[in-house]
């Protein structure tokens, strides 16, 4: 049956080569992506209101006996009309179709329909446009749930509906990948159950159950590939750096480490002296000292014979990096290299030349850039360690390609995002986890505020305010220019909110235009922009000559996230702050209170703040809560774990491959992504190849498209 399951979309009634083509923009090419395209809602047709108690402007069903017989009439030259009056106990409803006169013959006078569309009042008269409707037989009841499927031009919700009714008789013959034990000790229902019910569910208790064991097995799946990665990494060969002694670099900084940097940096030393290639993540608040853990790694390779290479997203944080680091290790005798876009021709050969010397003496022992590390003729004659800064920002294959260029070395990355426990065994589950969860001394608080648009005569008076005493402000916008929509949406699915109707939003505050804007606002200071878009070199003197303090106001979006290292910058501005996640917010007020000038972040936003909004609640702890994984722990309390692992909605997980979650992503119950994780790594730890479980191995290394040997 799961073969069948691989036939092409073709293969079903009505879907010839054109509909093929459409099904194939939503990513449908076989019966089995048919089978879990999955309602995106579901309209409760159940709830049947009478006429009179309907209501106005919202979609509602309504049992109605046809009273009238249906009369076409034209308008405007080929528009007809079609009307007829139908009614309940309560009232009489006038119902029009327009251009659908091949209907008159459907509703037949006396006939009863359960319709289901919006009821407007006029006067002492109901009237409905366009309703859907089924034919109402007591004896036979309708279903109360009707799916609601994401479509595409040139689908109808009626085909999609049609097609998958012929392939969903074929799902309670599919075997269930899940073993018998786990489903009965998890009381998960069956695979065929919960493929119908998703569909076709006879009630809400129905489709719970089946949403509840469908989001299980995407866990589940995840949490395999992931084991299953782990346990393949675990191979031999690492160099062993048993020399761990890093007092030269404890001598050379000009302030002492936290305890939890001490820990860190013990779990690192401890890795790097075993010959299993460490694999291990240090995640922590921004500011809270990662680099420096990341240093004590490069120069254990470096004093074992080895070298170094740190990567870094950005051409900015890999020059910061650059410039925090080689006068460090300059002074203990050692070179630091760096490989970016910008080096010269030149340079690129030397560098390349350096790293690839058998000779030690005259080899590069560190090296640091940025996605040049991955191009052509960068060998490493003895590679010891890689570090990767900010690691969500590349994606699975640019990181497997550094790890192939370095086989068998250690492995270091880096994440500000503080996150839950919980979810960074499931994010990073492939990695040991090291947590920095204590500040250095001196580290100031944010003051942070949350303000509306009438506020901004005084805004404008707090950054000229700032500025004139010496300081230097952020400004944050969504868009890069006005009517950015597509960034819009962006911002929207990350944060896991639909969009509202587009009269209902706030208009965006754009980078270029707002700008613009406080130029003319505030001429006595200096003002600039940068956002993604612009050419790397651009992007550089830009913020170059603000961290000089040449610039004084830079208006800029997200590209300032990450990387940015501006200690006299002390007021950040975020404009429609409703627009964006928690973490993001987190991680701009991190860019201010980097020096010793008392730092402020301004959140403005015109959402409803004495509401009960996500968006309302985001920015309260926001106001409330400074601790980034305090942070953290209330996102997954407002999003629910899914939203922290499919990132926007049906992307693929970065960290996996090919893997895409489909019910998982809406998934707020973070007890069963700990119970799938928790059954996968013992599943693993009892079968390490699932030779037991053949058609659960198919099902992962179906749904990662990799080999768990490049699962990383």
């Amino acid at each position: 049956m799961a073969e069948q399951l691989q036939d092409g979309i073709g293969r079903l009634y009505g879907v010839g080569p054109a509909k093929i083509n459409v099904y194939g923009k939503l990513g449908i090419k076989t019966l089995g992506d048919l089978l879990y395209h999955f309602p995106r809602s579901y309209e409760n047709r159940g709830d049947v209101h009478l006429l009179s108690e309907a209501p106005e402007n919202s979609r509602t069903a309504l049992v109605l006996t046809v009273g009238t017989e249906p009369r076409s009439t034209r308008i405007r030259g080929r528009m007809s009309l079609l009307k007829f009056r139908a009614f309940d106990e309560s009232g009489v409803c006038e119902i029009t179709f327009f251009n659908q006169d091949y209907l008159k013959n459907r509703f037949l006078l006396g006939s009863t329909f359960r319709f289901w569309g919006k009821v407007q009042k006029k006067g002492k008269k109901y009237v409905m446009t366009s309703p859907e409707s089924e034919p109402f037989e007591e004896n036979k009841p309708l279903p109360d749930l009707l799916p609601v499927y994401r479509l595409s031009a040139g689908l109808t919700s009626k085909q999609v509906t049609g097609n998958v009714e012929s392939v969903l008789s074929a799902a309670a013959l599919l075997a269930d990948p899940l073993p018998d034990a786990i489903r009965e000790e998890e009381r998960l229902a069956t695979l065929g159950f919960a493929l119908r019910n998703i569909h076709q569910p006879t009630d809400y208790r129905a489709l719970a159950a089946a949403k509840r064991r469908l989001i299980f097995d995407e866990f589940f799946i995840f949490a395999l590939g992931l084991s299953l990665s782990k346990r393949s990494a675990k191979r031999e060969g690492a160099p062993a750096c048993t020399d761990g002694d890093i007092s030269d670099l404890l001598s050379a900084l000009p302030y002492r480490l936290t305890g939890a940097q001490e820990r860190v940096i013990d779990e690192i030393r401890n890795d790097m002296a075993k010959t299993a290639p460490m694999s291990r993540i240090v995640v922590g608040d921004v500011g809270c000292g990662k680099t420096v853990c990341a240093a004590a790694a490069m120069l254990i390779a470096v004093k074992n014979g080895r070298q170094a290479a740190l990567m870094a997203p950005t051409e900015i944080l890999a020059r910061q990096h650059y410039e925090d680091l080689a006068p460090i290790f300059g002074a203990m005798g050692i070179d630091t290299a760096l490989l970016i876009g910008a080096t010269t021709a030149a340079q690129k050969r030397s560098i390349r030349a350096a790293l690839a010397q058998s000779d030690e003496k005259k080899r590069l022992p560190i090296v640091i850039g940025t996605q040049a590390l991955l191009s052509d003729g960068v060998e490493f004659a003895a590679p010891g360690i890689i570090v990767t800064d900010e690691q969500h920002r590349f994606g699975v294959r640019q990181r497997a390609t550094l790890s192939e260029k370095n086989e068998h070395a250690h492995m270091l990355v880096m994440s500000a995002t503080p996150i839950p426990r919980s979810l960074a065994l499931a994010l990073w589950g492939d990695l040991d986890l090291s947590r920095i969860d204590e500040m250095p001394a001196g580290r100031q608080r944010v003051d942070t505020f949350v303000v509306n648009e009438s506020y901004r005569a005084r805004l404008n008076a707090f950054i000229r305010k700032c500025c004139l005493e010496g300081g230097q402000v952020y400004v944050v916008c969504p868009a890069v220019e006005e009517r950015d929509a597509e960034i819009d949406e962006i911002l929207l699915a990350e944060i896991g909110e639909e969009a509202p109707l587009a009269d209902d939003r706030p208009p965006l505050k754009a980078a270029v235009q707002y700008a613009d804007e406080l130029c003319e606002a505030l001429p006595e200071l200096s003002v600039a922009f940068v956002h993604g878009s612009m050419k790397s070199r651009q992007k550089e003197e830009i913020m170059q000559r603000f961290a000089a303090g040449e610039i004084q106001v830079l208006v800029s979006t997200t590209v300032i996230e990450v990387g940015v290292n501006v200690p006299n910058a002390n007021l950040m501005i975020v404009e429609n702050a409703e627009r964006f996640g928690l973490s993001q917010l987190h991680q701009l007020r991190g860019r201010v209170g980097r020096g010793t000038r008392k730092s402020y972040c301004i959140l403005v936003s015109d959402t409803d703040r004495e509401g009960d909004s996500t968006a309302a609640r985001r920015l309260d702890t926001m106001r409330t809560t400074y601790d980034g994984f305090a942070i953290a722990e209330k996102d997954l309390a407002l999003r629910g774990p899914g939203d922290f692992l499919s990132g926007t909605g049906n992307d693929a997980i970065r960290q996996s491959g090919g893997v895409r979650f489909r019910l998982a992503a809406l998934c707020d119950d973070t007890g069963l992504l700990t119970t799938a994780f928790s059954r996968a790594r013992a599943l693993v730890d009892a079968d390490p190849e699932l030779a037991a479980h053949p058609l659960l191995r198919t099902t992962v290394d179906r749904m990662f498209t990799l080999d768990t040997d490049t699962i990383s």
